[in-house]
């Protein structure tokens, strides 16, 4: 092929058989499809189950399904994203939540986990009084599992 022809076909860009994939969308359907966001479609890379948003979840509900969620917890990938989704949501999450989310900690042999899981609390509540009810509240489950707070482990750092 000479160099004349393959100048030709350069300019002359893409075939419309070949490169049929890349066209561009026309501006008459460009609202209607947003890659990755199609209800049902292998695009999306959420693997969570979708929530409706006409019902207002209460607090006993989220309770219960983060207990639940924490129970089921097999390795850390799972309780650290249960824990980053927990602690998303603008509320301190109960004692019970807690508990069950410290008891998987040491299922998954998680020590540094269980210790943040008390920073977490100290960074969501609105006051010290607050996170020293929750001190007192899970004390006996600290020490029962060993867990040292940062500050006791740390207490140049806190003050």
């Amino acid at each position: 092929m000479s160099s004349s022809a393959i100048l030709r076909t350069i300019a002359r860009g893409p075939s419309s058989t070949f490169f049929r994939a890349y066209r561009p969308i026309t501006p008459s359907r460009a609202g209607a499809f947003v890659p990755g966001l199609i209800a049902g479609s292998s695009l999306n890379f959420s693997t969570s189950v979708a929530r409706r948003s006409d019902h207002e979840e209460t607090f006993e509900e989220f309770t219960a399904r983060y207990e639940k969620e924490f129970e089921g917890v097999q390795d850390v990938f799972e309780l650290q994203r249960n824990l980053n989704n927990a602690f998303a949501y603008d509320l301190v999450p109960s004692p019970t939540v807690l508990v069950a989310a410290l008891k998987a900690a040491r299922r998954v042999n998680d020590f540094p986990t269980a210790v943040r899981i008390f920073e977490g609390i100290k960074a969501k509540v609105e006051n010290n009084g607050q996170y020293q009810q929750y001190l007192d509240e899970l004390k006996p489950l600290r020490e029962e599992l060993g867990i040292v707070l940062k500050e006791d482990m740390y207490p140049e750092e806190s003050k």
